[in-house]
């Protein structure tokens, strides 16, 4: 019966008119994940502004995917909370809330420390390779690095993290958590004046990669909750100067409103 099945496809391509290799589940997937990472980074870098409304077929022309790839992601980002769906009025890209976002930083402070605690002990050889790696990078582009750079960089930090910790159960709390303030730090680093300077955020990751990487458990979980507390430090810049419309476009900018 196995070996009928070439010949079944060769059938199926005759009385269909179509020579082309079909596209295997495989390519499916892929064309699945590439829509979710290249809408995420849409979101994190906020050319999907916070509040913005808009179609699914927008977002196929923002993409170039077919439309089930993109609904697909589209339900993966609305699990995650960072895509609003409302049937028969589109979507809409959640706004920032700097209060729900320093709720869920207790949430992200327990479940790393977690993570980077298994990192540390279960760690293997390539695991640690490319932690020394990306540490490199990260020290010699210490002055140069913007944060699109950077957050390429920090997504490769965090798949690593979990690849390493060996654990997949917490992924899918923790990857949403990352994305959701990937794209705070970018808003933050890009928009609130003097903070374009990337030297601590940089210097805080450094010192995770140092101790995970050398197997340090005490210094990687006190890297890592240095790391939350420069974030939590972040919202109090945040809370106090961003603009308001800057975390969703539906709220008025203030210089509108004075005719500036």
């Amino acid at each position: 019966m196995a070996n009928d099945k070439p010949r079944l496809r060769l059938l199926e391509s005759r009385a269909t008119g179509d020579n082309e290799p079909r596209p295997t589940r495989t390519n499916r997937v892929n064309h699945f994940e590439l829509a979710y990472e290249r809408i995420e980074n849409l979101i994190v870098k906020c050319e999907l502004a916070p509040g913005r409304e808009l179609s699914m077929q927008d977002l196929q022309n923002l993409i170039g995917l077919g439309r089930t790839p993109i609904h697909h992601a589209v339900n993966r980002l609305a699990l995650d909370t960072l895509i609003i769906v409302r049937p028969r009025h589109g979507l809409r890209i959640a706004p920032i809330d700097l209060s729900r976002e320093r709720l869920l930083l207790s949430l992200r402070k327990d479940i790393e420390r977690f993570v980077i605690e298994l990192a540390a002990q279960r760690s293997g050889a390539s695991h640690r390779n490319q932690m020394l790696h990306l540490n490199r990078v990260l020290r010699e582009r210490r002055g140069e690095m913007d944060i699109n750079e950077f957050n390429e960089i920090d997504r490769r930090i965090d798949k690593l993290m979990l690849s390493a910790a060996g654990e997949p159960f917490v992924e899918h709390t923790l990857r949403p958590l990352h994305t959701i303030f990937r794209r705070t730090g970018w808003l933050y680093h890009r928009q609130m004046p003097g903070s374009a300077d990337l030297k601590t955020t940089i210097d805080v990751h450094v010192a995770v990669l140092d101790a995970v990487a050398n197997r340090h458990v005490d210094a990687a979980l006190q890297a890592s909750d240095a790391l939350i507390a420069f974030v939590d430090d972040m919202f109090d810049h945040l809370e106090a100067k961003i603009d308001p419309s800057l975390l969703d476009t539906n709220i008025e900018p203030l210089g509108s409103q004075l005719g500036v």
